[in-house]
């Protein structure tokens, strides 16, 4: 459902009343300050990495252009960490600073992240929905005096401390989360917030319009603005955390369990061993799980050719399995109090991941769980960066889940142990090292043998799981 011409022109009134807010330029809030904590830890100095005459340019003007909006200032600072260029899909550059020696001194925030399932069940509901994003969040968000000597950075230029908030300091998103819970302090019937991503909900359209007004009062209030690009206002239904919400259902971008539901019939007694290993991995969920599998077990035997001769029985026992798989006791929903385990895999021409939680009964259960082809380019990629992509790629994707949360990544390629201690002898390691700044993990090596589920998934081509 559309809005109508009043509908449109009341919005319009409205963040016309607010329109200075609606900025590209990031505000300064007075309401919130970050610190970094590393006790007694020594000045950490880390000398720059060497880049290209182009990567200079591109720093240089990051510099300047930063100097002018204040977000950082020259320093004198005994801890400097190194300038890493992040190229963008669509070709600009983000700078980066790799924090990473830095975060591991600082002592972590254990402020509490909210639970996305409880946001979106009260969004669910609701028949009109207005979503806000904070114009380049974090830095909205000052430092206190002590922290911006420890956010130092070197460069060609010389040295340069930030005045606010970067991206990839640890405890960053539990930092800006305190601030915004407070902002929508009393407001908690119909507004709810995940880091930047503030959501309005509303029952009728008279109470959408006056809750509306009252949320983006508070942001005003707090010194705050918003990227009005990215702004959804007054819809039926929106995309909120990966989901699309509203009108009384909350559905993924992409079903959780499309990477089981598409899963293609094995035509190889290799493909069907891969879609057996997934299952067995969960058989002690499944009552008499043998004799249900035994049509595809017996494929599998020595003697069998390898182009597998497909039955009904065959047919009956693979729909089976794999509506076993995307029901409980296999598939569970997530419980916030509780820690993750992610794992991944990748194989030659694809990666899979799994979002897995013990359950009351001590057992690991699925939560989410996700494959994606890889293009021709990334299919000669070497093993350690197809790992290290599969991670990236996961974690991207199950950002609601885990970010701001402590949790456990296993993967079988033990070399990604080392991750967080790459050097930029591989620039596309180093990069996506620090795209992972943000999550707290510690990474954990499985052995191949062990990792049947990411494992089966990687090997298979299908489209992506969820959003």
């Amino acid at each position: 459902m559309t809005l109508g011409r009043m509908q449109r022109q009341q919005i319009q009134e409205l963040c016309t009343s607010y329109a200075p807010m609606f900025s590209a330029t990031p505000g300064l809030t007075e309401r919130a300050y970050h610190s970094i904590d590393t006790g007694n830890a020594h000045p950490i100095k880390v000398q720059p990495y060497r880049v290209s005459p182009q990567a200079k340019t591109a720093i240089e003007r990051e510099i300047q252009d930063m100097l002018q909006m204040g977000v950082i200032r020259p320093s004198g600072s005994a801890w400097a960490s190194p300038v890493v260029l992040v190229p963008k899909p669509d070709g600009e550059i983000h700078f980066c600073v790799d924090y990473c020696k830095l975060n591991a001194v600082t002592h972590p925030d254990n402020y509490p992240m909210p639970h996305t399932d409880e946001l979106l069940e009260k969004l669910g509901g609701a028949q009109f929905i207005s979503t806000l994003d904070l114009t380049k969040g974090y830095w909205q968000v000052p430092l206190d005096e002590s922290a911006k000597e420890k956010s130092a950075f070197t460069t060609h230029l010389g040295l340069y401390e930030f005045n606010v908030l970067p991206s990839g300091l640890r405890n960053a998103p539990t930092t800006f989360q305190r601030l915004v819970d407070g902002l929508l302090v009393g407001l908690g019937e119909y507004a709810v917030v995940y880091l930047d991503d503030v959501a309005i909900f509303s029952d009728s359209w008279a109470d959408h319009l006056e809750h509306l007004q009252k949320v983006l009062e508070h942001i005003r209030e707090a010194g705050l603005t918003v990227k009005a690009k990215k702004c959804q206002i007054g819809l039926n239904r929106v995309t909120y955390l990966g989901h699309q919400v509203g009108q009384g259902t909350i559905s993924h971008l992409q079903a959780k369990v499309d990477a089981i539901q598409k899963w293609p019939v094995p035509k190889s007694k290799k493909q069907d061993q891969s879609f057996l290993g997934l299952a067995g991995y969960y058989r002690r969920f499944v009552p008499q799980y043998s004799q249900i599998a035994a049509p595809l077990t017996g494929l599998t035997k020595k003697k069998q050719a390898n182009a597998v001769q497909w039955t009904e029985k065959c047919q009956k026992a693979f729909n089976k399995l794999k509506a076993t798989l995307m029901s409980d006791p296999v598939l569970r929903v997530p419980d916030f109090d509780k820690p993750f385990l992610v794992t991944t895999d990748a194989s030659e021409h694809g990666v899979g991941a799994v979002l897995m939680q013990k359950g009351p009964d001590q057992e690991f259960h699925l939560v989410v769980f996700f494959s994606k082809k890889l293009s021709e380019r990334e299919s000669n990629w070497s093993v350690s960066e197809k790992e290290c992509y599969a991670i990236v790629y996961a974690l991207e994707k199950l950002r609601p889940y885990v970010w701001g949360r402590r949790f456990h990544l296993q993967t079988d390629h033990a070399a990604l142990k080392w991750l967080h201690t790459v050097k930029e002898n591989n620039k596309k390691l180093l990069r996506w090292s620090l795209a992972l700044q943000d999550f707290d993990f510690d990474i954990q090596h499985i052995s191949g043998a062990s990792n049947k589920v990411a494992d089966a998934l990687s090997r298979e081509s299908f489209p992506e799981s969820i959003g």
